[in-house]
């Protein structure tokens, strides 16, 4: 946590702090293209050097180096890169390397310039997930204070389990409902952006070589739509966690389709030739940036070889201890992994052990196989068949819980009080049953085969349902406990009342009494109407009270009168 020597202070001739960079060689500086101009020279001070003496040197845009921010029809951003040139350089030992790596949930941490902290201060944050087209990455600040400012843009994101540069900061913003956000722009989206920055960049590439597209592949003849549509969606996120596709070796369509996919998905080898051509991409063909984690290609892999791909794409080639699996067990590897050719590699039951494994932890799976034998079936059972039939039983079971005793609770708790939201309840339970039906009918007519209704879109319902029916019992509950409440206090008024008036009978105060009585005693009971009832008997009860004490201290005050006025000669 010391301050790094790569971290780069960024200031603007007139001595403002304009924001951060990173050392990538001794002359050669990453920051944020909204931080620098063309042409204009700032200066970059080095405040991790040894001594008490800050370097600075001065600097400038390096040739055509800079890339602006500028955004698409949907107001996603995308660029905001350059590279600065130094007139000195630094020594060799001080600057970083970016590194390639899966960031999904990781736990990082930047080194930034904010105004009340010019001499740098650490941020902490976790990586929420990719957002918008260029391959962007989200945020989430560990504390409110941690939020990226200005003076932090041009950060280095290290990632704290393996040290590794893995991104810069390009901004962070606090929106109208008090959320914060912070974005980074990962080391492969600075690689498409800057390509000499390869140079300074390790770690293998997300897509083995030969599942990359090819020249060949842009013939608009090679483009298997529908095909390309469902790949394009699946890498979105349509919320299936494992498909299985088929490409034979033969369909050289299909193959390509599968290719442009997979390339246009990665962040590094996505340009912006490969989208925006009307001719070669129709609607809904193309995923965004970042929607994969990692391709493989298994033909001739064994199980070990695609695991230390997958630990040398997460972080986890440290601890070599441990055996591979093991290790991304215990790391609770989540990625979206790309697999083609799983029956062509080594052993493919024992690589379905292994893909099974990261299902169950989370990670989304696209599977490739070759032809439709024993290791498809295998795939389809174990990794689709079996989890979605386990799925839809805990669907049920919850959707049993809604409409059984929630339900039963509900309506007893209805019985006795009322509320509105008693309403939204209700019908929130006539899905749950119209669900638990359809889901019902589809186990009966498609068996194991994986397929039916929309699974996901029936989780949130019970989601919905189950935390609606919760709260709105909750409601009911404290309605019946003012109830109860406020039959104490008419009890207790009332046995007041009693003792003050002494037999004397006072129609006004009694036809209150009845009245609140009577709404206590009806079902559903309405409560402010029995408060407003309770409220209005207590308080002619107080008045009276108040009156009598008056009247008695009257009463009191003249017969001392009295008893003075015969005492005197």
């Amino acid at each position: 946590m010391e301050t790094p020597p790569w971290a780069v202070r960024i200031r603007r001739a007139n001595g403002e702090i304009a924001g951060a960079g990173i050392l990538l060689s001794p002359d050669q500086v990453l920051t944020c293209a909204h931080v620098v101009e063309r042409g204009v020279g700032v200066t970059a001070e080095f405040v991790g050097a040894p001594g008490h003496e800050v370097p600075s040197v001065a600097a400038w845009v390096d040739g055509d180096a800079y890339v602006p921010e500028s955004r698409d029809a949907d107001g996603d951003p995308s660029g905001d890169v350059a590279l600065l040139r130094l007139a000195h350089p630094r020594p060799d030992g001080d600057p970083a390397r970016l590194h390639r790596l899966s960031a999904p949930n990781r736990a990082v941490r930047m080194y930034g310039f904010p105004y009340d902290h010019n001499g740098g201060i650490w941020f902490r944050a976790t990586v929420v997930g990719g957002c918008g087209r260029d391959g962007q990455v989200q945020l989430s600040p560990t504390s409110r204070g941690e939020l990226a400012s200005p003076g932090c843009s041009g950060s280095g994101v290290v990632d704290s389990r393996t040290g590794e540069v893995i991104g810069m900061v390009l901004t962070g913003l606090q929106d109208r409902h008090g959320n914060l956000f912070s974005f980074m722009t990962p080391a492969e989206t600075i690689v498409r952006h800057l390509p000499q920055v390869a140079r300074w960049t390790s770690g293998r590439t997300a897509v083995d070589d030969r599942l990359r597209s090819t020249r060949d592949d842009a013939a608009g003849a090679l483009l298997d739509e529908p095909f390309a549509q469902r790949l394009a969606d699946w890498l979105r996120d349509d919320g299936q966690q494992v498909k299985i596709s088929l490409v034979r070796a033969d369909d050289a369509v299909r193959a390509a389709t599968l290719r442009r996919a997979i390339t246009l998905a990665d962040r590094e080898l996505r340009t912006s030739a490969s989208v925006c051509r009307a001719s070669h991409d129709p609607p809904g063909t193309v995923p965004s940036a970042g929607g994969h984690d990692l391709a493989v290609d298994a033909a001739g892999l064994t199980s070990a070889g695609i695991e230390e791909r997958i630990a040398e794409r997460t972080g986890l080639w440290q601890h070599r201890a441990a055996p591979l699996a093991d290790r991304i067990r215990a790391a609770r590897v989540t990625l979206t992994l790309v697999v083609v050719g799983v029956d062509e590699a080594v052993d493919p039951l024992a690589l379905l052990d292994l893909l099974e494994m990261l299902r169950a932890e989370g990670s989304r799976l696209l599977l490739v196989f070759r032809t439709a034998g024993a290791a498809h079936r295998h795939a389809l059972y174990r990794l689709v068949a079996a989890p979605t039939r386990e799925r839809r039983a805990r669907l049920v079971a919850r959707l049993e819980e809604a409409t059984g005793p929630l339900a039963t609770a509900l309506y007893e708790r209805t019985a006795a009080v009322r509320t509105d939201d008693a309403r939204r309840a209700h019908a929130d339970l006539v899905s749950a049953h119209a669900a638990l039906a359809d889901l019902t009918r589809a186990a009966g007519a498609t068996g194991d085969g994986g397929r039916g209704p929309d699974l996901a879109r029936y989780e949130r319902l019970a989601e919905r349902v189950t935390a609606g029916l919760a709260a709105t019992i909750g409601t009911l509950d404290r309605l019946r406990d003012r109830r109860d409440e406020l039959r104490g206090r008419l009890r207790s008024y009332h046995a007041l009342h009693r003792q003050a008036a002494k037999g004397e009978e006072d129609l006004v105060v009694d036809a209150l009494y009845l009245h609140a009585h009577e709404l206590l005693r009806a079902r559903p009971c309405d409560i402010p109407a029995v408060e407003a009832a309770v409220d209005a008997y207590t308080r002619r009860i107080e008045r009276g009270d108040r009156a009598g004490q008056a009247d008695g201290a009257g009463r009191g005050d003249r017969a001392a009168q009295d008893v003075g006025g015969a005492a005197s000669p």
